[in-house]
């Protein structure tokens, strides 16, 4: 389970170090794709293999269904962890997420979220805001 948030810097040629609280069930690799709320969605390579099965079980007649299938699948990218714990991450995806120069890392159960820093404490901001909504809501379906 991946949880925690991080804050790392992306080099110029947008390598950036995974947290070393992550490395160990990330294996060596890890599939990059375009995640919701402009974020890179990142899996370790079985829950990634999960995910691709489950998505080509979707209705192949439903457009809803292609839609989601290309959004995940075409902008998936494999990618390896070098000997410093780096990954490099495809330019496509880093324009997708407005990645700069400083990220943030963060686990949610399992997968790991890659943002920009000013668009992860703006979303972060937003949500606080919100915890007593949203705790109200957890609280009528039982989980608070």
């Amino acid at each position: 389970m991946f949880t925690g948030e991080y804050t790392h810097t992306l080099d110029d040629k947008r390598r950036i170090s995974v947290p070393s609280a992550f490395r160990g069930e990330l294996d060596g690799e890890a599939v990059l794709t375009r995640g919701l709320d402009n974020c890179i969605f990142m899996f370790p390579q079985s829950s990634w293999e999960d995910i691709a099965r489950k998505l080509s079980d979707l209705s192949f007649g439903d457009a809803d269904s292609r839609g989601l299938n290309r959004f995940l699948l075409s902008g998936a990218r494999e990618v390896s962890l070098d000997s410093s714990g780096r990954i490099l991450v495809p330019d496509f995806l880093a324009d997708f997420a407005d990645l700069d120069e400083t990220a943030v890392f963060a686990g949610v159960n399992t997968r790991i979220e890659l943002w920009d820093k000013d668009r992860w404490d703006d979303y972060t901001e937003d949500v606080e805001s919100q915890a007593d909504l949203l705790a109200q809501t957890l609280g009528d379906v039982g989980m608070l």
